[in-house]
């Protein structure tokens, strides 16, 4: 037995499935999950000692690698002087002036400690500010798991096959509708029915959880437009894509002014922290000013407010880290298309930035529907090659595969050419 199955099973003992989020086990790929003890550039390592090319990226703050030295020397600095103070420090200013300067729409923003947590609160605020109940999600968007955002969620509800979630009220799901996600003329009815009672429409700009999807063209302008003349609130869940298409994300790249904004992942350079921010007469709805209440005992940790500081202001002024990531992921991409389909298997695959997803079937995949028909059998065949041969993919269909800064051409050509050995292998 290997020592990451022995703390597997030690730790299905006394953790619900081993695990202290879902699809870490494993599960839907077929396989038990690895135990990782560090990590190092592009790679990391498990407790066994076998290194692995490094996709995931801890589900993408990892922009740049594990253990970046500017990172872990400003945590260092950060630890010597506490851990926590519950009362304000610079850094939480510093921070929230940094996500102001490269994201304009956020003029006032509040720092979390989870995208979940930032989901729940755009939502009470939202609600708040335009006094409706209702709000509007596209189908396989996944938005953390507050009660209000786990209906017909992407992610791992969709990669467990998990239809429904007992313990949300009717109730309160019956307040949140869903659209397919690209469906311009299905958003457009909603608003057309329910508009009065519309609070907000949350997106995610770029689907990264129920694996990649790219936005049509006119499918973001028709959110920003429809909000605005129902006097709704446009919220964006930059969660995955800030700082990550580039320094000022999705919004920078599709040109959008939202309402609210998400963030988290990047911002905190790998430990917990996340932030929402948007038009200052919205937020200033918010206790102590209005009477929206939210609060967190951690939020703007210090530590997490070091890190987070580190990771943007490297982005900031090497930009030229965006050009390479980009290129590695479209090398990627390209190349394991072109593999898959060399070998007879019937794939497509959308990508942007150092974001990407293959999927197992014909598509093209423009939404949740068509994502779904991906067969996730052949992509557990797929992911356990993979994991033999060294590389660590995300053990699941519906999820994004992310480069990192800390890979270099070398890695993606021995990446696609266990592609190719795996492929060829499951033909047998």
């Amino acid at each position: 037995m290997s020592k990451s199955e022995k703390l597997f099973a030690e730790a299905t003992q006394i953790i619900p499935g081993g695990v202290n989020s879902p699809v870490r086990a494993c599960r839907s790929v077929g396989s038990d999950p690895i135990f990782v003890d560090h990590g190092r550039g592009a790679r990391i390592f498990d407790v066994d000692g076998k290194s692995y090319l490094d996709f995931v990226s801890s589900w993408g703050p990892l922009i740049c690698g594990h253990a970046t030295p500017w990172v872990t020397h400003a945590l260092e600095e950060a630890i010597k002087k506490g851990t926590s103070f519950g009362a304000p420090t610079e850094g939480e200013t510093k921070l929230a002036g940094l996500i102001n300067e490269n994201y304009p729409s956020m003029e006032m923003v509040r720092l979390v400690n989870s995208g979940t947590e930032a989901g729940m609160s755009v939502i009470r605020l939202a609600r708040g500010f335009t006094g409706r109940d209702k709000i509007v999600k596209f189908q396989g968007c996944y938005h953390g798991h507050a009660d209000s955002l786990l209906v017909s969620a992407g992610s791992g509800v969709a990669t467990l096959g998990i239809p429904g979630c007992p313990g949300i009220p009717a109730a309160l799901a019956e307040l949140t509708l869903t659209v397919p996600y690209n469906d311009v003329n299905a958003l457009t009815e909603t608003f057309a029915k329910h508009g009065k009672d519309i609070a907000a429409v949350i997106v995610e700009p770029v689907a990264g959880n129920m694996g990649v999807v790219l936005p049509e063209p006119d499918f973001l302008p028709a959110i920003e437009k429809l909000t605005r003349e129902h006097g709704a609130l446009f919220i964006c869940d930059e969660v995955i894509t800030g700082f990550r298409l580039t320094v000022g994300g999705a919004q920078k790249h599709f040109g959008l002014k939202p309402d609210l904004t998400m963030l988290g992942k990047i911002i905190g350079g790998g430990l917990p922290l996340a932030a929402f921010g948007g038009r200052r007469e919205v937020m200033e709805s918010l206790a102590p000013v209005g009477g929206v209440y939210q609060a967190g005992t951690l939020s703007g940790n210090p530590l997490a407010v070091a890190a987070g500081i580190a990771a943007v202001e490297y982005l900031m002024r090497e930009t030229s880290v965006y050009g390479r990531i980009r290129q590695s992921s479209l090398r990627w991409s390209s190349g394991l298309l072109e593999a898959a389909k060399s070998h007879g298997f019937n794939v497509c695959g959308n990508q942007i930035g150092s974001m990407s997803t293959m999927f197992f079937t014909e598509g093209p995949v423009r939404d949740y529907e068509s994502a779904l028909k991906s067969d996730t059998g052949l992509y557990g065949q797929f992911w356990r090659g993979m994991l033999e041969r060294g590389f660590w993919l995300a053990p699941s269909q519906f999820e994004a595969t992310f480069t990192s800064a800390g890979m270099i051409p070398d890695d993606i050509e021995a990446a696609l050419d266990a592609a190719n050995e795996t492929l060829k292998a499951m033909k047998k």
